[in-house]
């Protein structure tokens, strides 16, 4: 019951924090007041740092946690914005004003993102659940190779298919703020934290060692790779659904292999098998091509000309230095912040009856004891 208060008082207290942080980024503020210094390009830059935690940490469980290299993480994306885009942009209006009669319109707002949410959700666990159960039985470059081609044939489909725009793009109704970018980025974090802490976890864990080890324990690897593929793949696809909804604008261009290899050296950087790692990688891979377009001129050279090449000798000066990444496999937490247990050691640790140290109590007077209770 006291978990069950703590988890509570700690939503109560994201959920708050989340709404008074969107109403300061937004333009009205909060009564009138708005965080200073803060403009709509930093704002957006929030919004997108959210939305790529949700996919890195959602990446993560995959090829940190699970041991498998997939590159397709941009088509999963694209299979949620495109599946969402099209039940709002043709039916979104309708489905808010059927709503609203009975909950008001911001309710029905609401409801109408978490339905789209939810259908983004579905379509792109699905579009996992296809590729998976075939390529997953495969390893390595193979595997990379396999989803690398599934995320491009998902946006060659999409150029050419017109009701979703094609190759012109699609204006997409902007339902989604920094407050939904955060409460999902929040609940990514925290479905694949308790996945990882689970006895699936162990096995996903056990497959990223030793995979030959693993199924000779009779762990299903097949089985647990694919249920970790559907997962990630659903995140990204909620992903795909909040940058469409927030950007109001889709195009095929922002689901190159590109964007999946951006995602794959933020979960590198961060440290493969970290959460925190990957929310630390996804925060600096997205704010440091903004700081670095904005270096000042030196010796008569503009440094922001150079941007990519520093870019690009940063990630490798990590690489060489840092290979396992930032935090490795660790997870950086407020477990320090407790007071240590004094634990009884030696001949202070007593048995419960018989004052004595536990490790000396005979097998026979165990089992008199227990007969005797």
């Amino acid at each position: 019951m006291a978990s069950f208060l703590k988890g509570l008082l700690a939503a109560v207290v994201i959920v708050g924090l989340l709404l008074v942080m969107n109403a300061l980024l937004s333009r009205e503020g909060l009564f009138g007041f708005g965080l200073p210094g803060v403009d709509d390009y930093t704002a957006r830059l929030l919004v997108f740092i959210g939305i790529n935690i949700t996919l890195a940490v959602s990446l993560n469980l995959i090829n940190g946690f699970t041991g498998q290299f997939s590159i397709g993480h941009a088509g999963f994306m694209a299979v949620g914005a495109y599946a969402s885009a099209y039940i709002t942009v043709y039916h979104g209006k309708a489905i808010e004003a059927s709503l609203s009669g009975f909950v008001g319109e911001t309710v029905a707002h609401a409801l109408v993102l978490l339905l789209v949410v939810l259908v983004g959700a579905l379509v792109a666990a699905l579009a996992g659940l296809i590729v998976g159960i075939p390529s997953l039985r495969l390893r390595g470059d193979y595997l990379a190779i396999v989803t690398l081609g599934f995320a491009e044939i998902i946006r060659i489909v999409i150029l050419n298919i017109d009701v979703v725009g094609g190759a012109t793009g699609l204006t997409v109704p902007g339902y989604a703020d920094f407050f939904w970018v955060g409460i999902f980025a929040v609940i990514t974090i925290i479905v694949v934290r308790n996945i990882v802490r689970s006895d699936m976890g162990r096995a996903l864990v056990s497959i990223r060692e030793d995979e030959l080890a693993a199924e000779a324990m009779g762990i299903n690897t097949t089985r647990y790779k694919v249920v970790s593929f559907v997962i990630s793949s659903a995140f990204a696809g909620v992903a795909g659904v909040l940058f469409a909804h927030y950007n109001k604008f889709l195009s095929t261009n922002d689901f190159t292999f590109i964007k999946s290899f951006e995602l794959i050296i933020m979960i590198v950087l961060g440290g493969m098998g970290s959460i925190t790692g990957a929310v630390l990688g996804a925060i600096v891979i997205t704010v440091l091509p903004e700081i670095l377009r904005r270096l000042p001129e030196v010796g008569g050279y503009n440094l922001a000309d150079l941007r990519l090449v520093i870019y690009s000798a940063l990630l490798i000066l990590t690489m060489i230095f840092r290979p396992q990444g930032i935090l490795g496999t660790r997870e950086f937490g407020l477990n320090w912040l407790r007071r240590p247990q004094k634990r009884p050691a030696g001949d202070e640790a007593v048995g419960a009856d018989k004052g004595v140290p536990i490790a000396e109590q005979s097998t026979e007077e165990t089992i008199k004891e227990r007969d005797n209770r």
